[in-house]
C-alpha cells in the first residue's frame, strides 16, 4: 500500500499542450511571435513532444521568457504503475488537484500496441455493471490531462492505437474529445490516422451526430442488450438515448468507407446471454457493415451479475455470424490488476489517496 502525494498539474497557468493550432496562433500572437510560429510551438508539443518551454530552441530566448511566465507545458508522469500477469500495464494519474484517473496499456504478439485512455473523472452514466460509474462523477477531464495520458505512458512511442474506452463517457465531454481528436489527427499535431482512434459512447444521441458528420475515427457503441426494458437496468442511458435511435441515427451515414463500427456487447449469466437475445440483436443491427465483441463480465464489488459460460458465448457468437453479423469474442486483459472492462475505479483512491499496489 503506497500514499499518493498531490502530483500532477497543480499549477494555474494556461496549458499549452492540448492547445490546437487556432489556439496556438492567439498564444504566438501575445507572445510578439509571427503567426508561423504557431506550427513551430505545435511541432515541439506534438511531434518533438518536449517537457519545457525552454526547450524551445528556435523560439527567441525573451519570447521563450514570455512564455514560461504565463503558459505551462502541461506534461506531467503517472503517479504509479502497474503491471498484469499478462503485461497490460495500468497507469494512475493525478488530475484536478488530487483526483486520480486510470489509464491501460496493452501489448499484443502481433505488434498492435493500445493505449486506453479515460475522459472523465468518474462517470454520470451509473451502468449497473460497471465500477467506474459506481464511483460516481467528479468532473471532465481538460484536453491537457487527457493528452497527457498518451504523452507520458512510458510506452508512448510504441502505441499502435488509442481508445477512449477508459474512464468515463467521451460523448459527456465533447470539448475536450474533439480538441484532443483534432491534435492526434491532424498535420500540425500526432499526424495520427483516424483508422487508429476508436471512440466508445454508451450512446449519447447529440455527441454522435457531431461526432459521425466530423470524424472518421473509429465507433464503438455499448449495447448490451437488443431489449430496451431490459437495457434501461443496464444502462440508464436507455431511458434519455434509446438505442433504438442511436441505431436510426447511424442508419442515415455511409460506412462503406475505412470507419469502422463496433457494438460492445457485455454478456451476464441467465441475464443477456440466450440465442434468442442474439437473433434479435441481428434483426435491430441488420444491414449496418459492423462487428459485435462480445464480452465476458469481470466482477466489481458489490454487483451480483454474474459470468457467462465460454460455450454460451461461442453459441451468442455462431448465432450472430450465421445472422450475417461479424461477431468476435474479446480476450479479457488485465483483470488481475482491475484494468479490464468496467473494473476501472479510482473511488478508494480519491477517498483515501491510497493505492494498493
Amino acid at each position: 500500500m503506497g500514499e499518493i502525494g498531490e502530483a500532477g498539474n497543480m499549477e494555474t497557468k494556461p496549458c499549452l499542450s492540448g492547445m490546437t493550432l487556432e489556439e496556438l496562433k492567439g498564444v504566438a500572437a501575445k507572445a510578439g511571435l509571427p503567426a508561423y510560429a504557431a506550427r513551430q510551438l505545435a511541432d515541439w508539443l506534438y511531434k518533438k513532444k518536449i517537457t519545457s518551454i525552454a526547450g524551445m530552441t528556435n523560439i527567441a530566448v525573451s519570447k521563450r521568457s514570455f512564455l514560461e511566465e504565463h503558459y505551462d507545458i502541461g506534461i506531467f508522469p503517472p503517479v504509479d504503475r502497474i503491471v498484469s500477469s499478462d503485461e497490460t500495464v495500468k497507469y494512475l494519474f493525478s488530475v484536478d488537484t488530487g483526483r486520480f484517473v486510470e489509464t491501460v496499456f496493452i501489448p499484443a504478439a502481433n505488434e498492435r500496441s493500445t493505449l486506453c485512455v479515460s475522459s472523465q473523472i468518474g462517470c454520470r452514466m451509473n451502468c449497473a455493471f460497471c465500477g467506474t460509474g459506481k464511483q460516481g462523477f467528479a468532473g471532465n477531464l481538460t484536453s491537457t490531462e487527457i493528452l497527457n495520458q498518451i504523452h507520458s505512458v512510458a510506452e508512448s512511442n510504441q502505441l499502435s492505437n488509442i481508445v477512449f474506452m477508459g474512464m468515463g463517457e467521451p460523448f459527456d465531454n465533447t470539448d475536450a474529445l474533439f480538441r484532443v481528436l483534432e491534435i492526434l489527427t491532424s498535420s500540425y499535431g500526432y499526424g495520427w490516422s483516424p483508422k487508429r482512434i476508436t471512440v466508445s459512447t454508451a450512446g449519447i444521441i447529440k455527441g454522435l451526430k457531431f461526432f459521425l458528420e466530423s470524424s472518421q475515427c473509429n465507433l464503438a457503441i455499448s449495447i448490451h442488450s437488443p431489449y430496451p426494458d431490459e437495457r434501461r437496468l443496464l444502462m440508464p442511458i436507455e431511458k434519455t438515448n434509446p438505442i433504438k435511435e442511436v441505431i436510426q441515427l447511424i442508419r442515415q451515414y455511409d460506412f462503406s468507407h475505412q470507419q469502422r463500427i463496433s457494438f460492445e456487447y457485455i454478456m451476464f449469466e441467465n441475464l443477456n446471454d440466450s440465442v434468442q437475445h442474439a437473433k434479435d440483436l441481428a434483426k435491430l443491427l441488420a444491414g449496418i457493415p459492423c462487428r459485435v465483441n462480445l464480452i465476458n463480465y469481470h466482477v466489481i464489488p458489490d454487483v451480483t451479475f454474474g459470468n457467462c459460460t465460454v460455450k454460451k458465448m461461442e453459441l451468442f457468437r455462431e448465432t450472430l455470424n450465421t445472422k450475417g453479423i461479424t461477431c468476435t469474442i474479446r480476450t479479457s486483459r488485465g483483470e488481475d490488476i482491475a484494468a479490464a472492462c468496467g473494473m476501472l475505479s479510482t473511488e478508494k483512491i480519491n477517498r483515501k489517496k491510497e493505492y494498493y499496489r
